[in-house]
């Protein structure tokens, strides 16, 4: 068996252009869907993510504006620009870029950010609603992952999902939107971690596996069910480049779907971060 691989790459541009079409619509009404990215510090990872953030936002007619502040900002300035966003009218969607510095609490950053701006869906009443099945948006790369399924027609109802990280970012939440039911839920889900006893026993049974542990080759061919859909989620840096944590190529040989590292899961995270921010606008738009 080789597995069919998932290219996300192709799968974004299809869902950049159906939100684009929806801004287009807004535009129409007098309204442009605006994100706010707010960088603090010189983390270069953070600053190439934020630029490819505005590039796809460019890309679909959403306005971008970066805030880039310096690595001294105490809390209280980065707060007070936050309350400033949540009161602009213009910006439908806050982002405050990841990590910050020391000085700063990402908790007290969270819990300033507006639920109704939080196109990240990462603060504490956004976690909550999530938990509850009320989500007013999902965490971007947990979302694209269930769209991907979707759109591959990979089915989760009743299905053995196994994901391998507990992440506040992907694991957590991801094990929570499967398991709840609805039309992309609807599945039964085991979630591993670092004190998982036997990790293949879990793997062996997945219908979809999900890698998001963040370590090199944690998923290697002898730990996967024949036919299973494997989605790589991490980013791992290496000599040899950048990998998953999947073994892709022996994988491959086993898996009935895999996604590739890069092109992969990664084009699905920014994809979603506009159906957020444009779905935010279109709340506003509704509100009158």
């Amino acid at each position: 068996m080789t597995a069919k691989v998932i290219d996300g790459k192709a799968m974004s541009a299809e869902i950049r252009g159906e939100v684009a079409e929806r801004v287009r619509a807004l535009s129409e009404r007098g309204i442009t869907p605006g994100l706010a990215a707010v960088l603090v510090g010189d983390d270069e990872p953070s600053k190439i993510y934020v630029g490819a953030k505005e590039k796809a936002c460019a890309e679909v007619g959403i306005k971008s504006t970066r805030y880039e502040l310096a690595q001294d900002t105490s809390q209280e300035y980065l707060l007070n620009l936050i309350r400033d966003l949540n009161g602009d009218p213009a910006v439908h969607g806050i982002l405050v870029q990841l990590p910050l510095p020391e000085q700063i609490s990402v908790l007290a950053v969270h819990e300033t950010i507006s639920v109704d701006k939080d196109v990240d869906a990462l603060t504490p009443a956004a976690v909550g609603r999530l938990v509850r099945g009320e989500a007013t948006f999902l965490p971007a790369t947990p979302f694209g992952i269930v769209e991907m399924l979707a759109r591959t027609g990979i089915e989760t109802k009743g299905a053995e999902v196994v994901i391998v990280g507990r992440g506040a970012l992907v694991g957590m939440p991801l094990s929570i939107m499967l398991a709840q039911k609805t039309e992309r839920g609807n599945a039964t889900v085991t979630l591993c971690h670092t004190a998982t006893r036997d990790l293949a026993t879990h793997t062996r049974r997945a219908d979809i596996l999900v890698a998001a542990a963040g370590r090199p080759r944690t998923i290697t061919g002898d730990m996967v069910k024949p036919g299973a859909a494997v989605i790589d989620v991490a980013v791992n840096r290496t000599d040899a480049g950048l990998v998953g944590d999947v073994a892709f190529d022996e994988v491959a040989q086993v898996a009935g779907w895999i996604t590739p590292v890069p092109g992969g899961v990664g084009p699905l995270t920014v994809a979603m971060l506009l159906v957020n921010t444009t779905a935010a606008a279109e709340r506003t738009a509704a509100a009158g």
